[in-house]
């Protein structure tokens, strides 16, 4: 299976989570035709990777007059570097534009792993695909907050207290939580969990653990493992 198809990566796709959603929405986009990148919340820098990049309150006239894909479109700066971004009605109506709208839905600030705090993530309501990423590095770690965004939102998902270590199961139990990984996503959205970060054998045995973990306690379609120190984002589809 390609990486698109793994990830399901046509429509609204919103990237949610921690650990890789921007790796994941730019490996997406060099990959998809017409790709746009946009968000529902703030994002740094994202013009190394993209062919066109625009600020604009006006993004649908921004994405029409491209010629050069992916494109990227942000409401403005916040400070220098880093981008507002739009609400989800806006976002929503850029479905017909691109092959692939991909959302960074959500904030992390770097963190490997997180649980959304009330009202988040910003998702648009036509979204055809969910992808709650987070990293399988922080399996081993502390919960605490020099790896984990939110910690206390992991912590009332979980049996975690501050300082316990984060084992498989706890990953899994966020990301297969309706306040955690499917918070907010479209009833008739796809939704597939994507472990990244899966750089070695050691893991890739840690991620197929929390894969079958996810899905014990979701229905969903699969979970993708991801690596992007690989040509080949895709490691597996479980």
């Amino acid at each position: 299976m390609e990486f698109r198809d793994a990830l399901a990566a046509d429509g609204v796709v919103a990237i949610v989570g921690a650990g890789g959603k921007k790796t994941t929405a730019f490996a997406l986009a060099d990959r998809i035709p017409h790709a746009v990148v946009t968000t529902t919340t703030r994002v740094p820098d994202l013009t190394a990777h993209l062919s066109t990049f625009r600020m604009t309150d006006d993004p649908r006239a921004a994405i029409e007059a491209a010629t050069d894909f992916p494109v990227g479109v942000v409401a403005g700066e916040y400070r220098p570097g880093h981008y507002r971004g739009y609400d989800p009605d806006t976002v929503a109506g850029l479905r017909d534009l691109a092959d692939a709208v991909l959302v960074k839905a959500d904030g992390a600030r770097g963190r490997e792993f997180k649980a959304p705090k009330e009202g988040e993530p910003p998702i648009p309501a036509n979204t055809d695909t969910v992808l709650p990423v987070a990293s399988v590095g922080v399996v081993g770690d502390p919960l605490s907050e020099d790896t984990v965004h939110r910690p206390e939102r992991v912590a009332a998902l979980t049996a975690l207290a501050t300082g316990d270590t984060i084992e498989p199961e706890h990953v899994a139990a966020v990301l297969a939580h309706p306040e955690g990984g499917l918070k907010n996503a479209p009833e008739d959205a796809t939704v597939i969990p994507v472990l990244n970060k899966v750089d070695d054998q050691e893991r890739r045995d840690t991620a197929e653990e929390i894969a079958a973990e996810i899905h014990e306690r979701a229905d969903v379609t699969r979970v993708a493992l991801t690596s992007h120190v690989r040509d080949d984002p895709l490691v597996a589809v479980r």
